[in-house]
């Protein structure tokens, strides 16, 4: 689309001004067949209030999480963020997803990722935290490349509970080879990935609770992964569950990436979203990113500065640890404050509301004929296994306006293993009564689906 002025002299001013005789010379280097032979296939300009009806329409179309009975999850979870989250953060002087690059006027915005640095170090168990990163995929690549800086090792085994994205993240960013084992997605446990672990090994990256909603021992896989020489990566999805269960720091782990989005931020439709990366303190300048740290100031007066950016917008490229370019501050903003709101009595109350609802929703999945669960520990997830496959199935619950989960086949196409696998969530926003509908609703589509 082009800007035209309302005369030929104020064009041909125009053109003259930058060298060139006619419009058609912008375009000069642009190949003759990458140009349009006609308009763009886009509707006419419409006033502002048809286009705001029209976009209105569209968005009617979709089927928001709290619309019914929602049991999603796999990543991404629904639950209630308070309405004062959201209006802190849209004050001007937080409205922002950068770390500041004048740190030395920025104090306000350095304390609150001092302070989230400080949440996620203590939620992780771990002693250094960076001032967040895009989100829990992401920060599961840059660990493993993390790992191999500090081992000079370059071999990666990813667990087979490992959520299928972030698997496919990491494949993204060290591409296939030898170097990089994914075992198979396992249903019922995370593979052998102990036995997996030699003397090349880097890092094992083990998800806890796993994708299939298993909690696992970690202290076995660090034990394994240490006395080979290698680390311990440790992915969290759901970040409410370390309000309850033990901190990976606590069991061994050297390296722990989290998804954040469950504090604080909303579904959003799929983003954007936060990723938390702690890690040991010996480990801190392999640590992709930036960490905010306290000092004071000439006077002495308590102050804020940028302790390490360890990226290549700050130093020489050759030494940089990644290249991540911002964060997700916004997002990690609103983590804060909504773990400020909770504190730590609020997020483990938060927490065994989750597990509650879903052990009632364990329960009642168990009363459906054909059912099987296969979870003996979960947090707030759990997967089922029906007699037939489970995509049609969520989709016929779907069309009755309930959102019944993640067929697993839709992640894991190619694996048989999984095609009558559902992977549901259920949250402090879960009622018995979507419980109860979500029961009568699969009784009824496994009973028609038999006959």
């Amino acid at each position: 689309m082009r800007y035209l002025p309302h005369s030929e002299h104020e064009r041909a001013d125009m053109l003259a001004v930058i060298g060139a005789s006619t419009a058609e010379d912008l375009f000069a280097r642009v190949p003759r067949h990458a140009l349009l032979r006609e308009p763009v296939n886009l509707p006419r300009h419409s006033p502002e209030f048809l286009v705001e009806a029209k976009m209105k329409a569209l968005a009617g179309r979709n089927h928001a999480a709290g619309d019914g009975p929602f049991f999603i999850g796999a990543g991404a979870y629904r639950h209630h963020v308070p309405a004062s989250v959201d209006h802190l953060i849209q004050r001007s002087e937080w409205l922002t997803a950068y770390t500041p690059y004048q740190p030395e006027v920025s104090q306000g915005t350095l304390q609150m990722l001092f302070e989230f640095q400080t949440q996620v170090a203590h939620l992780t168990g771990m002693e250094v935290a960076n001032a967040s990163m895009y989100d829990g995929s992401t920060a599961t690549a840059e660990a493993v490349l993390m790992a191999r800086r500090l081992t000079r090792r370059s071999r990666i085994i990813l667990s087979g509970g490992l959520h299928p994205h972030y698997r496919d993240v990491v494949r993204t960013y060290l591409g296939d080879g030898p170097d990089l084992v994914c075992l198979p997605a396992s249903p019922e446990g995370q593979g052998d990935i102990l036995n997996r672990i030699d003397g090349d090994t880097a890092a094992i990256v083990v998800q806890t609770p796993d994708f299939y909603g298993h909690l696992r021992d970690l202290r076995a896989a660090a034990d394994a992964a240490h006395a080979a020489g290698a680390l311990l990566i440790v992915v969290v999805t759901e970040v409410v569950s370390l309000g309850l269960i033990e901190a990976p720091g606590a069991l061994g782990a050297d390296i722990v990436v989290a998804e954040g989005q469950s504090i604080g931020n909303s579904l959003n439709f799929g983003g954007p979203y936060v990723g938390l990366m702690a890690t040991r303190k010996e480990f801190i300048r392999q640590m992709p990113g930036r960490l905010c740290g306290e000092t004071v100031d000439a006077d002495g007066n308590r102050g804020f500065v940028l302790t390490l950016s360890t990226r290549e917008q700050h130093i020489r490229r050759e030494k940089a640890t990644s290249n991540i370019c911002t964060n997700s501050g916004l997002c990690a903003l609103a983590f804060s404050i909504h773990m400020s709101l909770l504190g730590e009595a609020g997020l483990k109350k938060l927490a065994r509301l989750n597990h509650h609802n879903a052990v009632k929703l364990a329960k009642m999945l168990g009363t459906v004929p054909g059912v099987e669960l296969l979870n003996h520990s979960f947090f707030n997830e759990m997967t089922i296994r029906l007699p037939v496959p489970a995509a049609p199935i969520v989709e016929l619950l779907a069309r009755a306006d309930v959102l019944a989960g993640l067929p697993v086949s839709r992640l894991e196409p190619d694996n048989p293993a999984c095609e009558n696998l559902i992977v549901l969530a259920a949250t402090e926003l879960t009622t018995d009564d979507d419980i109860a509908m979500l029961a009568e609703c699969l009784h009824a589509a496994l009973s028609e689906d038999a006959q």
